[in-house]
């Protein structure tokens, strides 16, 4: 099993205590109370090491349940699914010297517990009013809805503005292609502006999970809007990566989302990790694309036949200046076929010129 990166790990834990969910309910019923809880999900040998006293419980979660058992001064236990209270009123001793940035008892115990067990440990405060969840080294103090939805709707108006100049890249970088006039500058600047896309999107998709039953017009927008653009991402990086097998596409798309803000606007970063030389005047040059992004456009072509189109021609200027009868000749490609991606061609050619002149 792969291990998941700080981002996938914070998105399941939202989707965890998201409104809508018994366990949210539970939570804000306790909030509301303002009697505090420190909850720890999951029971394993590590958290019995830290549990003293307190007793088994073991009955069926619910909301009420929660907010009754919170009453009591003692940490609850939870099974891993949430199903279940399996202990209430138990006392939590961690490693002290387990470093916590915490000042408040019910919060340091809550951090150190998470460091030292792994598990999800919920800290609600009596007298600040906040949920915090901690997971191994990370923490998260979940927001009010009216403050996750304002900043959710100005992300949506920033991608909304990022994928109109994402677009208009795309249409360039095509015209360009056409015209045989592509330089790895353009191919990065490209590149930089999906990934901002993308980024955009993340956040988003984070503030969707916190939001939960209350974010699916906001989910909807954004899959609107970027539906589409990570395969594009793809196909972008099997035309101009140095190496284009699969895994090392995935291993360049994880090198991109792991260059910080700074790295991201620098054109020779992205050169650099494509493959290629960023002495002198080598953004500068000219590189052909291998087809996989305008032919992936082409209604009905399976990837199996893109393979073997660019395995053939190896490059989309030879692509487009094949006659019908060189097309059929590659494998897998009749003479329908073959008429069809050179009329498809076409079409995306004129549609692109017209394209950029608007």
């Amino acid at each position: 099993m792969k291990e998941l990166n700080q981002v996938e790990i914070m998105n399941q834990l939202l989707q965890m205590v998201a409104p809508g969910t018994a366990f949210r309910e539970g939570l804000d019923n306790v909030l509301r109370a303002k009697t505090g809880a420190l909850i720890v999900v999951g029971y394993s040998p590590e958290v019995m090491e830290v549990v003293d006293g307190g007793f088994s419980i073991n009955c069926d979660f619910s909301p009420n349940y929660l907010y009754e058992l919170a009453k009591m001064d003692g940490a609850i236990i939870l099974s891993e699914d949430r199903r279940r209270v399996l202990y209430a009123n138990t006392q939590l001793i961690p490693d002290s010297s387990i470093s916590s940035i915490e000042t408040g008892i019910r919060h340091r115990t809550a951090e150190r517990v998470a460091k030292q067990t792994g598990k999800l440990v919920v800290s609600i405060s009596q007298r600040r009013n906040v949920i915090t969840l901690y997971q191994g080294q990370l923490r998260y103090s979940l927001k009010e809805m009216g403050v996750i939805l304002t900043k959710a709707n100005q992300a949506i108006q920033t991608l909304e503005k990022y994928k109109v100049v994402l677009n208009q890249s795309f249409t360039n970088l095509s015209a360009l292609e056409f015209e045989e006039l592509v330089t790895l500058h353009e191919v990065a600047h490209v590149i930089k502006r999906v990934e901002m896309v993308i980024r955009v999107k993340m956040e988003i998709k984070r503030y969707v999970n916190e939001l939960g039953t209350e974010g699916r017009l906001i989910s909807m927008q954004m899959e609107e809007l970027v539906g589409g653009v990570e395969e594009e991402a793809w196909f972008l990086l099997k035309d101009y990566a140095k190496e284009p097998q699969e895994e090392k596409i995935r291993e360049l798309r994880s090198a991109i989302r792991r260059l910080n803000s700074d790295e991201l606007l620098e054109v020779n970063s992205i050169i650099k990790l494509l493959g290629y030389s960023v002495s002198g005047a080598a953004a500068e040059e000219m590189i052909s694309p291998r087809g996989y992004r305008l032919l992936s456009r082409i209604p009905r072509l399976p990837a199996v036949i893109m393979n073997n189109l660019v395995e053939q021609f190896q490059h989309l200027p030879h692509i487009l200046m094949a006659t019908i009868e060189e097309l059929d000749a590659v494998d897998g490609i009749g003479e329908v076929r073959a008429r069809a991606i050179k009329e498809g061609m076409k079409r995306i050619q004129e549609q692109m010129f017209i394209d950029r002149q608007i």
